[in-house]
Order: C-alpha cells, then sequence, then structure tokens
C-alpha cells in the first residue's frame, strides 16, 4: 500500500478527516475498529453498541437512539461510514455498513495508540495487552484457507493470550466467527467486570457459559444473537444492570417470567430463526419494567398484559402480536387500542394478528383515540379492512409496511400519500387482492423514493403509475412470480435509478416487463435524462 501513491493519498485524506471530527463522533469512529476487515455491520447494531457503550451523550428533546443516528448520519456525510447496503427482510429494510479495510488501516492503529481497543487474532500476534478495555477476538483472516492443525494452533494461541490477560480493566468483549469457539468461551468466567458481551452468531454456547454470563452482575448489553442458545435460565434476573438483551435469531422458544425483575432493561429483542411464530409471551408484571424503550418479536394473550402496556410511558419500539385464538381475544384487543393512545414516546410500531382464520381482526386500529404522532416505523400484519386515515396525519412516518390484509381499491395509496415525509413502502403477502393497482395523479406522493412488492405472487397483475403519483421515486422491486403481469406508466416516474423484477425464468409478462423497461431506460439515455438499471432476479 505504501508504494501506491493514489492509496497512499486516500488513506491521509482519511486521517485528516478524522482528525477534524469532533470528540464525540472521533469515539464512536474508533469504536469501528472492533469490527473485521470486510464485515457487514447492521446500522442498528452499532447504534446500540455505541449506546451501550456510552458513547451517546444525552441531548434535550432526543432519545439516545435518535442522537446516536444523528451521529451515524454526520459520519456518513463525511464519507467515514459507508452505508452501502441493506437487506430486505419479511418485517423492514435492515441498513448494512461494511468495514473497509483501507478505514482500518487507518482506525486500528489510532484505536490502539489511545488504549481504544485491544484486538486478539492471527493477524495481531505480539500485540500488548496491558490494559485491555474493549476486547475483540477476530477469526483468521478471509481467503486464506488453512490446515485444521493451523487453525488449532490458532486457536489454542488466543486462548492463552486470554489465559495470561488481566481481565480486570475489560469492560468489553466482542468474538466473531472464531474456529475455536468453545475454547474461548470456556474462558467467560474470567470476565468479572465487563459491561459489554456480544457474541452474536458465536457456536458452541453451553449452559455451563450461560451459567458464567449469569454472574457478570454489571453487565449492561448482552447481544446471544445468531446463538443455538435454546433455554435461557431463570437466573438472568440477576443482571440487575441490564440495560440490552439481544436474543434475536436463536433457538429459544420464550423467555423465563423472571426477567421482570430486570428493572432497568431498556431494550429486549427476541425471535427464533427456525419458527417464526415462537414468540415471548409478555408476563404479567411487565409495567414493572418502567425503563424499556424496545420490545421485538413478543405476543399478548391476556388483557392485564395489554392495559399494562400503557404504563410503559418509555417504550419507543415495540413489535408484538395479540393472540387472535385467545378466548379474550376483543378484549385484549381494545385493551391494547387505549394502550396506544397511551404510549407518546413510540416512534415504531409493529403490529400484528395470530389467527387461525382469515378476518379482518386489526379493524380495531381504525380510530384510535391518540395515534402515536412521533411514529417513523409503521406495520400492520394481519387482515384489515383499510388503512387508518390516522396513519396519513403521521408527520414523522418515514416507513410503511403492510402484509396479509386483503386490500382493494387505491384507498391505501390515498392515505399514505398524506404522509409528508414518507420515504419507503415495503408491500407484501396478500397485502391485495385487486388486479390492478393504481397510483393516481391526485395522489402525489412527496418524498417516496423506495417502493418494494414482494411475496405477493397473484395480486395484484398490474402496477399502473400515472403521471405526477411518485416522481421521487427510486428504487422500485415488484413481484412478476404470477402470469400475466404489467407495469404501466413506468415514463411518468422521472427520478428512477433501479427497478428489480423477480419471478420465472419462463414467464412471459416478466420477460415482456424487462424488455419494455430496459427499453425507456435507453430512451433516457439518449435523451439526456438519467437512465435507470434493470436487475431480473428469477426463481
Amino acid at each position: 500500500m505504501e508504494t501506491n501513491p493514489a492509496l497512499v493519498g486516500m488513506r491521509n485524506i482519511i486521517t485528516v478527516s478524522f482528525n477534524y471530527l469532533p470528540h464525540d463522533l472521533k469515539r464512536c469512529m474508533m469504536y469501528v475498529s472492533i469490527f473485521p476487515e470486510d464485515y457487514q455491520i447492521s446500522k442498528d447494531r452499532l447504534l446500540r453498541r455505541w449506546i451501550a457503550e456510552g458513547l451517546i451523550p444525552e441531548k434535550r428533546g432526543l432519545t439516545l437512539m435518535e442522537t446516536a443516528e444523528a451521529y451515524f448520519n454526520e459520519l456518513v456525510n463525511r464519507s467515514m461510514i459507508d452505508q452501502a447496503g441493506c437487506i430486505v427482510t419479511y418485517y423492514n429494510i435492515v441498513d448494512l455498513c461494511p468495514v473497509h479495510d483501507m478505514m482500518l488501516e487507518v482506525m486500528v492503529p489510532k484505536s490502539i495508540e489511545a488504549n481504544f481497543v485491544s484486538l486478539v487474532g492471527i493477524q495481531y500476534e505480539g500485540m500488548s495487552y496491558d490494559i485491555v478495555r474493549h476486547l475483540s477476538i477476530h477469526d483468521a483472516k478471509k481467503g486464506r484457507n488453512y490446515s485444521p492443525t493451523e487453525k488449532g494452533t490458532m486457536g489454542s494461541g488466543m486462548v492463552n493470550v486470554i489465559k495470561r490477560m488481566n481481565t480486570k480493566h475489560v469492560r468489553s468483549l466482542t468474538t466473531f466467527h472464531s474456529e475455536e469457539d468453545n475454547l474461548l468461551l470456556d474462558q467467560l468466567g474470567k470476565f468479572k467486570l465487563l459491561r459489554v458481551l456480544d457474541l452474536e452468531d458465536c457456536k458452541d454456547l453451553n449452559k455451563k457459559h450461560l451459567r458464567y454470563i449469569c454472574k457478570m452482575y454489571l453487565l449492561k448489553f448482552l447481544s446471544l444473537r445468531g446463538t443455538d442458545v435454546s433455554v435461557m435460565p431463570p437466573e438472568i434476573c440477576d443482571l440487575e444492570h441490564l440495560q440490552t438483551l439481544d436474543v434475536d435469531d436463536t433457538l429459544l422458544e420464550t423467555l423465563p417470567n423472571s426477567v421482570i425483575k430486570l428493572t432497568k432493561l431498556e431494550r429486549l429483542m427476541f425471535s427464533n430463526r427456525k419458527n417464526w411464530t415462537a414468540l415471548w409471551t409478555l408476563p404479567k408484571g411487565i409495567s414493572k419494567m418502567k425503563a424499556l424503550r424496545e420490545v421485538s418479536r413478543a405476543i399478548i394473550r391476556n388483557v392485564e398484559v395489554a392495559i399494562e402496556i400503557g404504563d410503559l410511558q418509555q417504550l419507543e419500539r415495540i413489535f408484538v402480536y395479540l393472540d387472535g385464538r385467545s378466548e379474550q381475544d376483543s378484549d385484549i384487543r381494545r385493551e391494547f387500542k387505549c394502550s396506544l393512545s397511551k404510549t407518546s414516546s413510540l416512534r415504531w410500531l409493529d403490529v400484528g394478528e395470530l389467527n387461525d382464520v382469515y378476518r379482518n381482526d386489526m379493524d380495531y386500529l381504525m380510530d384510535l383515540d391518540t395515534p402515536p404522532q412521533l411514529l417513523r416505523y409503521l406495520r400492520f400484519a394481519g387482515y384489515i379492512s383499510q388503512i387508518p386515515d390516522w396513519v396519513g396525519s403521521l408527520a414523522f412516518l418515514t416507513e410503511f409496511t403492510i402484509s396479509c390484509a386483503e386490500l382493494v381499491g387505491d384507498q391505501s395509496f390515498e392515505v399514505l400519500c398524506k404522509a409528508p415525509i414518507l420515504n419507503s413502502i415495503l408491500l407484501q403477502v396478500h397485502f391485495y387482492i385487486d388486479e390492478d393497482l393504481v397510483a393516481r395523479s391526485a395522489h402525489m406522493f412527496r418524498m417516496l423514493k423506495n417502493m418494494r412488492v414482494i411475496n405477493a405472487a397473484k395480486t395484484p397483475k398490474v402496477f399502473s403509475f400515472e403521471e405526477d403519483s411518485m416522481t421521487k421515486l427510486e428504487i422500485l422491486e415488484l413481484d412478476f412470480r404470477g402470469w400475466h403481469k404489467s407495469i404501466v406508466g413506468i415514463q411518468h416516474m422521472t427520478n428512477l435509478k433501479q427497478v428489480h423484477l423477480s419471478g420465472y425464468g419462463n414467464n412471459i409478462s416478466l420477460i415482456d416487463a424487462a424488455n419494455e423497461l430496459k427499453a425507456e431506460s435507453d430512451r433516457r439515455g439518449r435523451s439526456n435524462l438519467f437512465p435507470f438499471t434493470v436487475v431480473v432476479r428469477y426463481g
């Protein structure tokens, strides 16, 4: 790298840019160096880690998550963080940012020099571990094939480093896909004073390791996301300082009721990667968890809990299902509706129904007394006769998703176009049962840049865009897995950058639509207008 003038110049630019960062942003940027080269960091994971490490200060009128997001956006604007991709999940769009090698060339030495981060791995042999605060354990470098003997040697070498290390100053521990996870996990008992433990995607986690974890009494942040943990011991309640518990994408079927003793807990993310209906049943007494700001993949099965939700005044995000199979289903809906009107801090609402039959179970949401006015994200997952009118009044709404609603007509666009800064719409899975989905000239979406229609093979069959309806749209994704589908009015979307189509290779309507899109893109290029990219995914 030193012999390439262009790369040396780029490295110098990064160094100068870093040196001019404000102190708080420098610390956030140095924190990125705990992640390995080419690692795809989830934006939410990074923001939660910043908060857990105390890198985000309190600011009047803003939540910590909002301040963290503002810091993130500032680093993106300064080209220090690359927000280069996303994953479209069943629920929402997950922003990703890759860790580039050149950025690490600058950040790692600065972080080590400031004794901010300590790294363990084959590529960091010979590093000093006098006073370790933020410890990150990396796997061997990608792109090189190691023999089983070499892997065993590297794993035991890392374990020996940890055995010799003075761990009394270690405040955070993160591991990344080590070949010797089990050997490393056996050392967890050494880390008595941890505040942050992130074992995302770490394999071989067993009951013994969980016992170690449940004795880390100062722990504030615990992530077991992506591990194979299947039972959470009730002793988890002993972590009385815990603020974040991330057990998303695990094998857990539920959580022990003792979690309600975690009165300082602010964020709880839960899901089972093999069974989406395995949800955390919210226990009676949840109103004792006054600090809760985020609850993900939970289910309400009784009326008392539905009432208690209204007492969680700090709640910012909730992803919850109501059990429509319960004998109390109508009472649960009524009380949950009342509770929603009390949660004035809510920024993120994802609500659905678990049912054995199809019916308009979510119509109770049509007339909320006081809709949460600060909502930025909203998702409905269930049968609802139409989009509630109050959705159009949400001044901060940027992302809307709906599935399983069986809507008809264009009432949904009539409401959504009134949301002044709506940026993204995701429509999926039986969201619509009419044949024609029409965005009319009268709708005039002011800020919409992203619309995706996925997992909707049968209907709609015609996607129609009238003049002035979605002129700001940049990314359009449509499901063409059904036959006889078409797009009308693509010429009216003058700001398009990407169009994604998905369907089967023998679908003539998919082939015709792709050819028409490419012809329109070519026409724009010949007319000195910006062409757009057409991507077709078969299968």
